[in-house]
C-alpha cells in the first residue's frame, strides 16, 4: 500500500520502485498528485499525455451537443475528468466522454470512479490510438453495462462505432467520410460528422 502522505516526487520514486499497484493504491496516488495525471493499466501506472487543440475542441463540442440533447432525459453525459473502473482487469482509466443511462454505480465514497457507463467515446490522438483501439477497448468490453464504444479521429476525418448485440457480440463500422453521421443508438442521438469537427482544422 502506498503512503497517503507521499509527496509528488515520492510518487515518481514509488512508480519506479514498485511493479504493481492495486486499484486502491492507484487511487491514493491519483487523488493526491497535482503534477501528473495517471491511468491504471492492469496494475501498472501510466502517465497521461496532454491533449492537442483539435482533441479538446472535438471533446468539448461533443459534450456540449450531447449534454443539450439530454436535458430533461434520465441519461447523463460526463467529461473526461470522471474515471471509469474496470476492476476485474485492475484498470482505471479516463475516457474523453462517458454516458450513463442508469443510477451511477461508483467504486467508493469519493464517487469519482464510475463502474457502469452505457456509452464511451474516445477522441483519438497519435500517441493513444493503438491503445484506444486495442487494450482499452478490451478493458471496456468487460463492463456489463457498456452498449456502445465510439472513436473519433483528431488528425483527420474518422469515425468508428462498435455496438454490443443481444448475443453479447460486438459489431463495428468505420468511415472517413466527412458526410457521415455520428449515431449514438443508446440515447437516440445523431450528429453530422462535419459538425463534430466544427472549428477543427487538419
Amino acid at each position: 500500500m502506498i503512503n497517503l502522505g507521499m509527496e509528488n516526487s515520492e510518487v515518481k520514486e514509488a512508480t519506479l520502485k514498485y511493479n504493481y499497484f492495486t486499484p486502491d493504491d492507484y487511487l491514493e496516488i491519483d487523488r493526491t498528485s497535482s503534477e501528473n495525471k495517471y491511468e491504471l493499466h492492469e496494475g501498472y501506472l501510466v502517465t497521461m499525455q496532454g491533449a492537442s487543440v483539435n482533441h479538446v475542441r472535438i471533446a468539448t463540442t461533443l459534450i456540449a451537443k450531447i449534454g443539450h440533447f439530454l436535458e430533461g432525459n434520465y441519461c447523463e453525459v460526463f467529461s473526461g475528468d470522471l474515471k471509469i473502473g474496470i476492476l476485474s482487469k485492475e484498470s482505471i482509466v479516463y475516457p474523453d466522454l462517458s454516458i450513463i443511462c442508469e443510477p451511477p454505480l461508483c467504486h467508493d465514497k469519493h464517487k469519482d470512479v464510475l463502474l457502469n457507463p452505457s456509452v464511451i467515446i474516445e477522441v483519438l490522438s497519435p500517441s493513444t490510438e493503438k491503445y484506444d483501439r486495442g487494450n482499452k477497448f478490451f478493458y471496456y468490453r468487460q463492463l456489463e453495462s457498456l452498449r456502445e464504444y465510439i472513436l473519433v479521429g483528431s488528425t483527420g476525418s474518422y469515425l468508428y462505432t462498435a455496438r454490443k448485440q443481444s448475443t453479447g457480440q460486438w459489431l463495428s463500422e468505420e468511415t472517413t467520410d466527412t458526410g457521415a453521421i455520428l449515431n449514438i443508438e443508446t440515447i437516440g442521438f445523431t450528429m453530422p460528422l462535419s459538425e463534430v469537427y466544427h472549428k477543427v482544422s487538419f
